[in-house]
């Protein structure tokens, strides 16, 4: 519990299903969502508009703290709608460029920094399922819940590579694997906010597991720690 706002902390790499499980966990218990990724993703399309270098330090951070972002919850119930400077770029920060120079900009610690503060302003009653990398481990480290989602690197790759096939995109399965591994050696090895668990999250392998059946392994979770706040 952050003061009266309850956090439902979800790291893990892209393709574990952390968006998917926080978006339908947030719907079934009434709470807000933040997709932090979204939040790098949309640095590095803001950085790629007004020519900022991906390795512009001073500038990436400036634009992090100052870009003008909001998320709307689309009325279809598809994925909430990502809006930057007015228009909704929902499926333009999802392309592999995109993803790409996001990896790179979450990389930076003045970044990381810049968009702290606006990551932990998203708690608000009645609760926040927050998705990332280190909603866990940095941004949220007293939230009540923390999980770890992960799957195999090829399973990931096979889910993005499903994504873009639907999208009438041409790629490659093998390309995507070796993406998957060198996002999770970057993402990893990182100096500032590494992709691990925290040492309190309960950890669990979506590989070959439907969104059924990983959303249910979620709300028990959640229902077990709420049990435990009420006899406390």
């Amino acid at each position: 519990m952050t003061g009266q706002v309850s956090i439902i902390a979800v790291d893990g790499p892209s393709g574990s299903g952390k968006g998917t499980i926080c978006q339908l966990l947030a719907t079934r218990l009434g709470y807000h969502y933040l997709d932090s990724g979204a939040m790098y993703r949309l640095l590095a399309l803001a950085a790629k508009r007004h020519k900022v270098a991906l390795d512009d330090v001073e500038d990436l951070a400036v634009l992090a703290a100052h870009m003008d972002i909001s998320f709307r919850m689309n009325s279809s119930g598809g994925h909430p709608e990502v809006i930057l400077e007015g228009e909704d770029v929902t499926q333009q920060i999802r392309s592999e460029d995109i993803s790409a120079g996001s990896s790179l900009v979450a990389a930076i610690p003045a970044v990381r920094m810049a968009l702290l503060e606006r990551q932990r302003a998203f708690a608000s009653a009645p609760g926040l399922v927050a998705d990332g990398r280190d909603m866990g481990t940095v941004v949220f480290p007293d939230a009540p819940v923390k999980i770890f989602l992960n799957a195999s690197p090829e399973e990931r790759a096979k889910r993005r590579y499903n994504q873009l096939m639907d999208k009438g995109e041409s790629v490659s399965l093998a390309a995507l694997v070796e993406n998957v591994r060198s996002r999770d050696e970057r993402d990893m090895t990182r100096e500032v906010s590494p992709l691990v668990p925290a040492q309190d999250a309960v950890e669990i392998d979506t590989t070959g597991k439907d969104i059924q059946e990983v959303l249910n392994t979620v709300l028990d979770i959640v229902r077990t720690s709420e049990m435990s706040a009420q006899r406390s």
